[in-house]
């Protein structure tokens, strides 16, 4: 006679936990903002993929624009947890952190599922100063900008400040060269590029 166990008999009863209707809503916008582009992608949209409604959106969204800085504040966070990540095993070294930074940015963006930066994306669209996504987009490419001049600082480049801004761009440019060249590109001379401006500025 098979002896069932206890905890195999209580978790073979346990019903698998559903996302709750606010998590769904925003893990399929999220996909839909990064896939399609935030205009293109409309609340009937949203509700229709998550398979709800609209009572359920507004009750858990004030409007589609607060879902789209909710959906931006969570790109930020995935992004600087990305950059911590990759610097963190070149601690005080501060070249080998900007090339480990390129080189993940070439093989993350070079990915089929890249459809480039999210929040790069969506300064392009969202123009409006009021808009609530605006500050979260420009908040963070300001912390961007802020770190490679940090970094081209601590590395004792003769012009710290102009390298950063050229890092900056570079890491930019090759989101958006992602969108037009889809198998690579310019993207992928990224790391060597941003050793040349290095060496360029003797850093």
């Amino acid at each position: 006679m098979s002896v069932v166990r206890a905890e195999d008999s209580s978790s073979a009863s346990e019903p698998v936990a559903k996302p709750r209707v606010r998590d769904r809503i925003f893990e399929t916008a999220c996909e839909l903002f990064y896939r399609h582009g935030i205009r293109a992608v409309g609340i009937d949209a949203i509700v229709c993929a998550a398979n709800t409604n609209k009572m359920s959106f507004y009750r858990s969204f004030p409007s589609k624009d607060e879902l789209v800085a909710d959906y931006l504040r969570h790109k930020d966070v995935l992004f600087w947890r990305w950059w911590d990540a990759v610097v963190a095993p070149f601690e005080g070294q501060p070249r080998q952190q900007v090339e480990a930074l390129f080189e993940a940015h070439v093989n993350k963006t070079c990915s089929k599922e890249s459809r480039g930066c999210g929040l790069a994306n969506a300064a392009v669209e969202i123009v409006e100063d009021e808009h609530p996504g605006r500050a979260v987009v420009v908040s963070h490419k300001s912390e961007i900008r802020r770190r490679f001049r940090a970094l081209a600082a601590a590395m004792q480049a003769r012009d710290p400040e102009p390298l950063g801004d050229a890092l900056m761009l570079l890491m930019e440019g090759g989101y958006l060269a992602r969108l037009t060249f889809p198998k690579g590109g310019p993207v992928a001379s990224a790391l060597v590029a941003a050793r040349t401006l290095m060496d360029a500025h003797g850093a």
